[in-house]
């Protein structure tokens, strides 16, 4: 009995570390990302695709930097390209067009927080996301939805076997 609920309270722990981590954005097909996925005006956003197979140049646009290239990354068959936000950039979305010979063409989205590099990100769960105008249920309101559920997991488990002990 004593094993399950441990098996219960590791598993919501680490579903909530899981959810907690910012991930990169891949496009549906699984062979591209941008990193970082939530970018600040002013920061250098990378880009990465698998989808050009052996060619060795592609070419990138964000609707809010500009053009770009993609050159060959560290691994073979990755083309990489890196653009600058700029310091003005809204918050919101970028859309980042994708295009490599002979007519492969990706589109890619991620979010500009609006905040300049080197800000403090206050609150925790949907209230750092409200700061930025963007109440969707981040990732981070479903972590700590789970963190507290894990937390009053652990608290009934141990208010339980102290009333059993003073019961018996």
């Amino acid at each position: 009995m004593r094993v399950t609920r441990t098996g219960v309270q590791l598993a919501l722990v680490l579903s909530t570390l899981a959810l907690s981590a910012p991930a990169a954005v891949a496009d549906s097909s699984g062979n591209a990302w941008v990193n970082p996925w939530k970018a600040s005006p002013g920061s250098t956003v990378t880009v990465s695709t698998t989808a050009c197979g052996t060619e060795t140049y592609g070419k990138g646009e964000s609707e809010v930097a500009g053009s770009f290239h993609l050159l060959p990354g560290d691994r073979k068959g990755v083309l990489v390209g890196e653009f600058t936000l700029p310091a003005d950039a809204r918050s919101g979305t970028d859309t980042v067009t994708l295009k490599c010979p002979p007519r492969i063409k990706q589109t890619l989205t991620y979010q500009i927080s609006g905040r300049p590099n080197g800000a403090v990100e206050a609150g925790f769960g949907w209230a750092a996301g409200a700061a930025d105008g963007d109440d969707d249920g981040s990732p981070y309101a479903v972590g700590a939805l789970l963190l507290g559920g894990t937390a009053a997991g652990v608290l009934i488990g141990k208010h339980r076997r102290t009333a059993a002990r003073n019961s018996g």
